[in-house]
Parts: structure tokens; sequence; C-alpha cells
């Protein structure tokens, strides 16, 4: 007997480990709860219920291939090798079938999980699944992880051109199993369930992640690389929280976009281009997570940025957690992520530079609130983004780039569709007006609206003399996604 473990890859379609152990004999799936260690890795409610949403689409696709889904408590992940030895013996499983995950303590899950299973005589068979490369196979001539983006982007072209990944078919239906799919939780304590409006944003299943994809490669991906920074557009594609889950996996959105641009990486449609990029930028922070580990350890890529003396300003911080800054730009992305799980990507770099920049708090503080609140929360992409925009990081902007929320406002939102939509208090504000309140003047006294909690100019000089007293830094930055979105 084969057992199945799933955790970010749940999906039937595409799915190495899946397919692997179905080819090998009758098949068990097994998923663990782990509601302590998901506290402690500060995932969303929002992302919980979403895993959770999903394993029920899961499991019926799973009943149409006879395969069972058990479930099983294992508050900790230190807790897993027991847990899943004990499910081994009682099934009598001879080997167990996984796909690759990473981080630092994913790491050590798995490691000691192949040690006790391998101990009883069960073997255990890990995969590459999750990228497109095995972290380690993409590294610098001096055989490094690359720390800059665009040479790891150059290397990952060679050999994409070279060998493209192929996708793995979904099982056949085995013959039925004397043993029952067990039941799946609907709520996990320590994560309460969200509104149905969020929900109904984030419709659950391979079917509805598919036809994100269909829907964005068929209608939208030609105009990605002129409307991806505009947030009262749908100028992007929506599927971080399914990618995030394995709902769907960097192979099928790769080769839709192949698809939908003739087979072409570098040229054809810029739109898909720059798609097929950002899915390299995912690519390359899951990466750096594993050359780099101390970014699992919230530590500053760049170690010289530890001795950066952050504010601490509780109230400050607590005006950008709670939308009330007094920055529209920066108060309609936080109402965005607040209400929907999710933030548009040119504002999560918006709203992070100006927590790390004008605020002076440390990165770390975002990094986690993120983390609480997104939908499609992901160690690698959100530290790697909270870490360019705070010139801590890896191919980091540099530090005397301070996004100006004002101008991005009304760069980006030039009409302030996005601001009005999501503060309503400023609606019958001019186009102009919307993007600084503070400005109106007399009308200023009747807007249900806060001044700004900092003076951007005054702020901004604080930034830069606390950078340019650090030791020398030589970064290297170009704007990023820090998931796709």
């Amino acid at each position: 007997m084969q057992l199945i473990w799933l955790r970010s890859d749940m999906r039937v379609h595409d799915n190495t480990a899946l397919a692997a152990a179905a080819a090998r004999g009758p098949s068990v799936a097994v998923f663990l709860l782990s509601p302590q260690q998901w506290l402690d890795h500060d995932d969303a409610s929002c992302k919980v219920d979403f895993w959770l949403r999903n394993l029920v689409e899961l499991s019926h696709a799973l009943d149409q291939l006879n395969i069972p889904l058990m479930i099983r408590r294992a508050p900790y992940w230190e807790d897993a090798p027991a847990v899943l030895l004990d499910l081994c013996r009682q099934l009598q499983i001879g080997a167990l079938h996984l796909n690759d995950e990473y981080g630092i303590h994913e790491t050590a899950r798995d490691a000691a999980v192949t040690r006790t299973l391998e101990a009883e005589g069960i073997e255990v068979h890990r995969y590459l699944d999750q990228l497109l490369f095995q972290p380690g196979s993409v590294l610098t001539k001096t055989g490094n992880f690359f720390q800059v983006f665009s040479q790891f982007r150059k290397v990952c072209y060679e050999r994409l051109h070279h060998s493209l990944p192929g996708l793995v078919r979904a099982p056949k239906a085995q013959a039925p199993l004397d043993i029952d799919s067990d039941a799946l939780p609907s709520i996990i304590e320590g994560f309460p369930a969200p509104n149905a409006s969020l929900r109904d944003l984030w419709p659950a299943g391979e079917t509805e992640a598919h036809r994100r994809l269909a829907s964005f490669t068929d209608a939208q991906i030609d105009h990605y690389k002129d409307e991806r920074d505009f947030p009262a557009k749908p100028g992007t594609s929506q599927l971080s929280p399914y990618l995030g889950a394995g709902v769907i996996s960097p192979r099928q959105c790769l080769h839709a976009a192949l698809q939908s641009n003739q087979g072409e990486f570098e040229s054809g449609s810029s739109g898909a281009v720059t798609w097929i990029n950002e899915l390299l930028w995912r690519e390359f922070y899951k990466h750096i997570l594993v050359g780099y580990p101390r970014v699992s350890r919230h530590r500053a890529f760049r170690p010289e940025t530890e001795a950066l003396a952050w504010r601490d300003a509780p109230s400050d911080l607590a005006a950008w957690q709670e939308a009330r800054t007094g920055l529209p730009i920066i108060d309609a992305a936080m109402r965005q992520l607040l209400e929907t799980g999710w933030m548009h990507n040119r504002l999560r770099m918006v709203v992070a530079m100006f927590l790390t920049k004008n605020l002076l708090i440390d990165w770390r503080e975002g990094e986690r609130f993120f983390m609480r609140h997104l939908i499609d929360g992901d160690l690698a992409a959100n530290n790697g983004g909270w870490q360019w925009s705070s010139s801590t990081g890896t191919d980091s902007a540099p530090y005397f780039r301070i996004f100006n929320p004002l101008s991005q406002s009304e760069k980006f939102d030039p009409q302030g569709v996005f601001i009005k939509y999501w503060l309503p208090e400023l609606a019958d504000l001019s186009n102009k007006e919307v993007h600084n309140p503070a400005n109106v003047g007399g009308l200023f006294g009747v807007v249900d609206y806060p001044s700004p909690i900092v003076d951007l100019g005054t702020s901004r000089t604080r930034a830069l003399s606390a950078f340019k007293n650090l030791p020398s830094q030589q970064p290297v930055g170009e704007p990023n996604e820090s998931a796709i979105n």
C-alpha cells in the first residue's frame, strides 16, 4: 500500500507524488492538521479556511479515483513522524510519497519523518513539484545560489529552452479499497472563519483555479505588462492563493502562458513574457529560502542592515495596520487586505516602503502582519518582498529609492477609482484632491478622514540618514512582484 502525504499540493492533476504513488499500487492519501504550528507561522485564518475548503474539493476528486483521504492531527510538525508512523502501521503502508516543501522547519520536519519511517522499513520518496527547478541546481559559476534575479532568470531561461518541465497526468481510478475517507472539519480552533464575502472572492478547487488561468491567458495576459500596476484594473491573474495551496502548479501556469504566446519565452507578447518572469520571481525567492536559511529565521539577508535603528512606534504601527495613516493610497490598500485577504502587488510595495522608510518601522512587523492576513501568504515571497522594499534583502531596492505614496497614487490610480472604492468617505473629492485630502483646506473639516501621521519629506530624510550610516552597501534592484497575483 502506498501513502501520499498531501501538503501544499491540493490537486489531482500534475501532482508528482500522487501520480508516482498511484503508479506503484493501491494508494491512500493523508493530510495533517497542525494548528499550533500554523499559529506559530502566523498563517492567516482566511488561508487556513481556504485550505479546508480546498480539501473538500480535493476529497471529492480523490473519491473519483477511489483514493481515500485520511485526516490526522499533528498539532506541531514535530508530532508528524509519530502520527505518520502510526498510520503506516495501521494501513500496512510500504512507501510514503511526498512533494518537497521549503524552509528550515519544513526541511527539518520532512527529514525527521524520513528517518522515522525508514527505520521501520518504510520507503520514503520525495519529489520536485512546487518549483520548476530543484533548489541547488541553478547556481552561479562559482557554485553559489544567485543573489540577483536577472542573473538567475537568465540561467532559468537557458534551462527552459533546453528542457521544458512536462505535465504529469492525473492517475486513473484504482480498484476500490475497503477504507473510508475521514470527515473534514469546517473550522480549526484558533482560526475563525472569514466572512462569506471573502469566501466568495476565492472559490475553492482545481476547476476554479483552471478557470482563472484560462480566463487570464485568453483575455488579459497580453495586457499584463501595461495594466498590472493599476489596482483599479483587473490586470493580474489573482492566482496566488491557488499557487500557494498547490491547487494549481507552476508548470501548469508556465505551459498556459507559453501556449498563449506561441511557445515563446522572451519574444511575442510582452505581457506573457512579463508574467513568466513573475513565475520565475516566485522560483527565485524559494531558492533563496533554501540557499540562505537565515531569511527563515527572521534575519535580514544583508547582515549589515541588522544594525538599523528602527523606531519603536506602536501608535504609528497601529495606524498603518488599521488603515488610518491619513495617506489615502496606503489606507485603501490596507482596507483591501483586511477585507479580502489579498492586496494588489504594486500596493504591497508602496505600503511596505511607507512602513519601513517613512515610518522607519522594522520590516519584520509588516512581514508578520501580512502573513496573518494574506490568503496567499507565502514565507519565501512575503519575506522576499518585504526585504526588497526595506532594502535589507537580496536584489533589494537601493536604500535611497523611497516610493512617494502621493506620486504613486497619482500615477497608478489617477482617477482615484481604487481609493474611492475602499475609502468611500473620500468619494466626494475631486480626482486631484482624493490623493491628498490634507490639502483640501476648508472642505477637509467635513471629511471623516485623519490627517497624515507623518510628513513625507521629513521622514524620507530620516530614513536616508538611518541607512547611509550603515556599512557599505552595493544593492542591485528592480521592482518585482512578491507573488503571482
